[in-house]
């Protein structure tokens, strides 16, 4: 694979009427992602997008404020990662908030039930008796699991943001603002921002009834739980969505949090005080999936739902260790894909263009980590098989894909010219999931691969790293490190700062054994640059001199004023 090309974004000169407390670095920053005003560059709650507009709102509050006038039993159904987890946290409270006094939760254990609303995981929900079942973060693939449902009399609530296939399920009512003619502007809003919509409306249809003698109840308390389950599920940060994230991350920065959140930021060695979206995205939302991933996700949700310090305190220190666990089989799985894909090398066939892989020893669980991992190495949309329990003969796999190459609706291709090859998918344009029977790997992969063959071009294959360019000498310090950290949420579609330039190192240094430490100098500088690459060490030392693609960091284990240049890529100047 050839190395990432840098290209420099387009300087574009900010738009006027900046309070002068925002640097030129920040305004030029926010300009080049088209926000060039403060209202775009820094959207406000209180524009956030009415929820009117979305389909299915209006039937959907009816069931539920239905529900709550009778009492009913409402049971919210996650789902088995972070999102489905912060969805089914904010539905249960928010629905407890508005009056229902009847609420429990159950989520699909991975190994036992598979994804989602399946009938297997309906009929344990019997034992419970419930009214109606509000599904969070899935519903729209759902067919067989609400077709059981309904028929054992239950009412069924979806809300999604997953791209719906060709037929919707026969729900009651569905929210979901990627349904076909959806008027919602935002097709951005994960599993647990639709959840919060749809309190927002329901909120507003049970004050329009006079429902609220005391005081309303204030669903930004759960604004937290929306701006971690947004990250975490790499969605779009649009500008509603930088709304609701921006909001939450300031109650988990002033300790507002709820109790789980709280314990798990303490638990990943994180001041809440200085909460970034990158720390959600790489510290709490990784220890949340864990528990979905290897055990259970009932025990992230029971930690996000726990108001005991004490007791939330516990879980996150479990949802630590089974993230520890999980980090070690991903290694040894990751480890695994790279030598079969060397083993493809030595036997002269090189790298395929969109590799399937395969181990019968690989946790389902996992499976979208290495496709992840290995996709970010090769640049090249990636498919990793594991079975979906010890024995079966029915594979899940997860894939992860590259800007350009659509990879549901490269799935959908092959399912429409192999009908029933597939046996299920679902997904959106750069991660996706499907099953499918072990005999018909062989005959898959080699439909994939030749979709993949119609498709990919060399222009696609080629990675880019998108730099704001060179900072300058008096750019290189503290205020303008802070200032960038704290101008997010950067993520998804809104991408955190990114730098080059050309560096002569003075010193270098292995540290924790993969990573390499560095000592620069900048030409425009007296002073030497601390920078550090994450899993930079590849058994060769650095060139003398370097360029270097970098954000610019405060380090706050040196503390003082010192900055630090994470360094994304570096190539012999």
């Amino acid at each position: 694979m050839s190395s990432p090309r840098i290209v420099r974004r387009v300087e574009i000169e900010a738009g006027a009427h900046w309070p002068d407390s925002v640097p030129r670095l920040l305004r030029r920053v926010y300009a080049a992602r088209g926000a060039d005003t403060p209202e775009l560059a820094r959207p406000r709650l209180a524009d956030l997008l009415p929820p009117d507009a979305m389909d299915g709102m209006d039937a959907a509050t009816t069931l539920l404020q239905q529900a709550i006038g009778q009492d009913r039993h409402i049971v919210v159904v996650g789902d088995f990662d972070c999102d489905g987890a912060t969805a089914c946290a904010a539905g249960v409270r928010g629905l407890r908030m508005l009056g229902a006094r009847h609420v429990s939760h159950a989520v699909p254990n991975r190994m036992v039930h598979g994804y989602g609303l399946s009938p297997a995981l309906v009929g344990e929900l019997a034992a419970l008796q419930p009214d109606l079942l509000l599904t969070v973060d899935h519903g729209i693939a759902c067919h067989a699991g609400i077709e059981a449902a309904r028929a054992r009399g239950w009412q069924v609530v979806v809300t999604d943001h997953h791209l719906p296939g060709p037929r919707l399920p026969a729900a009651d009512a569905i929210v979901n603002p990627n349904l076909p003619g959806d008027a919602f502007p935002s097709k951005a809003l994960a599993g647990v921002g639709v959840v919060f919509y749809l309190l927002l409306a329901l909120r507003k249809k049970l004050r329009d009834a006079g429902g609220f003698a005391d005081a309303e109840p204030d669903l930004a308390s759960l604004l937290d739980l929306v701006a971690v389950g947004t990250v975490a599920d790499l969605v779009p940060l649009d500008a509603n969505n930088r709304r609701l994230v921006s909001a939450g991350l300031r109650r988990l920065r002033a300790g507002h949090g709820c109790a789980g959140l709280q314990a798990l930021i303490a638990v990943c060695g994180r001041e809440a005080q200085r909460l970034t979206a990158a720390d959600i995205g790489f510290a709490i939302g990784p220890r949340l999936n864990a528990a979905g991933r290897l055990e259970d996700m009932a025990l992230g949700i029971e930690c996000l739902l726990s108001d005991d310090a004490v007791r939330a305190r516990e879980l996150a220190a479990l949802l630590n260790e089974i993230n520890a666990e999980r980090r070690a089989v991903q290694q040894d799985m990751t480890d695994d894909a790279e030598a079969a894909l060397a083993g493809l090398l030595l036997a002269g066939s090189g790298t395929p263009l969109a590799p399937c892989l395969f181990d019968p020893q690989w946790h389902p669980g996992v499976v979208g980590l290495v496709a992840s991992k290995m996709k970010e190495r090769l640049h090249r949309p990636v498919l990793a098989f594991a079975p979906s329990e010890p024995g079966s003969d029915v594979l899940r796999g997860s894939a992860r894909s590259i800007p350009g190459f659509h990879i549901r609706d490269a799935l959908a291709a092959v399912d429409s010219r192999n009908p029933g090859l597939i046996q299920r998918f679902g997904g959106h344009a750069m991660a996706a999931g499907l099953s499918l029977a072990q005999a018909d790997l062989a005959a898959f992969e080699q439909a994939w691969l030749a979709h993949a063959t119609q498709v990919l071009d060399d222009g696609l294959l080629q990675a880019e790293l998108l730099s704001d360019g060179e900072l300058r000498p008096q750019e290189l310090d503290r205020f303008h490190a802070e200032a960038l950290r704290d101008g997010g949420p950067w993520g998804q579609g809104f991408p955190e700062p990114l730098f080059d330039g050309l560096f002569e190192v003075l010193d270098w240094r292995v540290v924790g054994e993969r990573h390499l430490k560095l000592s620069l100098r900048h030409p425009g500088l007296r002073e030497p640059l601390a920078a550090i690459q994450f899993g930079g060490w590849k058994g060769t030392p650095p060139a003398s001199s370097l360029h270097l693609a970098y954000r610019l960091a405060p380090d706050d284990y040196r503390g003082g004023q010192s900055i630090q240049l994470v360094v994304e890529h570096l190539a012999p100047a």
